[in-house]
């Protein structure tokens, strides 16, 4: 079968949206959740990199969507090799630092780490039995070089989450270098782990890895990062500065066929962007519909607001 792609943005909640793409009565957290489900009917949770979300939340955000609607979450810190601080920890789960660096960051013990996952699994199930729940966004840090230490790091993640799909975002260029990127790709087969295509800028730089456009399960996914190489490298200015950029018909007309491609090879297909300042988001997204529909990929529609009071009785 060949797959219809799916649109949507990572996060929901950045300023500029909240200022500039929400209605004015979209007040809420609720609110906004809905209003975006009338527009996309799919979502990257980023704000779960930083912390662990409740059960209470993700329960919340199952009920705040209509049936079909999916939820990417993206592990927390801890769990890729990212540094953490003590206070993002889970109150219950602070005391299980023994360690922590000269900056502050937490050295994890196996015994913490073991917690963390099975505490960041629990609160996957009210979207899991809420038959929400997509993948698991496993970006791996820049400083995370091919080999077996990495390797074992990531079937650590696997067992760890048995009964979850782990999507695998590699930020370091070598892991598809030429030489490296058929292994690197097998080995994700071999495992069962969907690999992450990527756009990102064009810059000789170790953390941007290569735009390559494959699939490694029966899940195609491609994250746009934007193409912004003057502040790619900036730190300080935070994401909306990163991945400011907003997509021209050309670049993105540029994806039409290999998205036709991948739709060909899979059965589940996303195509989500990065791209957080102002309207960018969901502006890029709704564009790449546009050209995907007009040249005859199939993407998938959100409810629409006229359909809206059907969800909500």
């Amino acid at each position: 079968m060949t797959a219809s792609v799916r649109l949507g943005t990572c996060a929901w909640v950045e300023k500029g949206l909240i200022a500039d793409w929400y209605p004015p009565h979209a007040t809420t957290a609720e609110a906004r959740l809905r209003f975006y489900a009338e527009h996309f009917d799919t979502v990257e949770v980023d704000s779960s990199y930083y912390a662990i979300p409740a059960e209470r939340t993700t329960h919340n955000w199952a009920e705040r969507t209509p049936p079909g609607f999916v939820f990417h979450i993206k592990a927390f810190g801890l769990m890729t090799g990212h540094v953490v601080h003590p206070e993002q920890l889970p109150v219950d789960l602070r005391p299980l630092v023994d360690q922590v660096t000269s900056r502050g960051h937490v050295v994890p013990s196996d015994a913490l780490r073991d917690r963390v996952f099975a505490r960041f699994a629990r609160s996957l199930e009210p979207l899991r039995q809420a038959g929400k729940l997509g993948g698991v966004l496993f970006q791996l840090p820049p400083s995370t070089l091919p080999g077996r230490a990495a390797w074992q790091h990531i079937d650590y993640a696997r067992a760890a989450l048995p009964d979850t799909e782990l999507l695998i975002e590699f930020r370091q260029r070598d892991w598809l270098s030429h030489d490296l990127r058929d292994e690197t790709l097998d080995s994700l087969r071999e495992r069962n782990l969907t690999y992450v295509a990527v756009d990102a800028p064009h810059v000789a730089s170790n953390n941007v890895i290569e735009t390559v456009v494959a699939a490694t399960t029966q899940t195609g996914y491609v994250r746009f990062h934007g193409r912004n190489a003057a502040t790619w490298n900036h730190h300080g200015d935070g994401a909306s500065s990163r991945f400011d950029h907003l997509y021209s018909d050309a670049e993105l007309t540029e994806w039409v066929e290999p998205l036709r491609t991948l739709a060909q090879t899979t059965s589940r297909l996303y195509a989500v962007f990065n791209t957080n300042a102002a309207t960018q988001g969901p502006d890029n997204a709704g564009r790449l519909r546009q050209l995907l529909d007009a040249a005859g990929v199939a993407t998938t529609q959100a409810i629409g607001p006229a359909q809206r009071e059907l969800f909500d009785t």
